[in-house]
């Protein structure tokens, strides 16, 4: 006989919730107070305290980035002047060097791809010339 009825629960208020220890605890602590906290920093930086105002603006205020999407540029018809071209690009500061390392690293990625494509052309050519030569 089964020690339940279908379609009700044995527990029906379920498992009982664990006290916030540890972490946790300290976690949803610090939430409560950190307007206090953030307002107490920004008082500490008026008044001069140097860290206190490093802390409000690193944490506060994202850090200034240059520009985030590189100018546009003629990258070429093929991949040596295309990596030629983000290498005049950078030389003549229309990139940052992490744009030209993301374009680089781009082109590098085409080559390599590039390059399969061109060796499984050469397999299938000698694929074939072996498939005629069995026949």
């Amino acid at each position: 006989m089964a020690q339940f009825k279908p379609g009700k629960s044995g527990n029906p208020s379920g498992r009982p919730r664990k006290p916030k220890t540890g972490p946790d605890k300290l976690r949803a602590d610090l939430l409560r107070q950190a307007p206090e906290i953030l307002a107490a920093l920004v008082v500490q930086a008026k008044i001069g305290d140097p860290q206190a105002a490093k802390l409000v603006l690193d944490r506060c205020l994202p850090a200034l980035k240059p520009q985030d999407r590189p100018a546009p540029i003629a990258l070429g018809t093929d991949l040596a002047q295309a990596g030629a071209a983000v290498l005049e690009a950078l030389g003549a500061g229309e990139l940052t060097p992490d744009q030209a390392a993301t374009l680089a690293g781009t082109i590098g990625s085409l080559a390599r791809t590039a390059e399969l494509v061109e060796f499984e052309k050469r397999i299938a050519a000698i694929e074939a010339t072996v498939n005629e030569q069995r026949s």
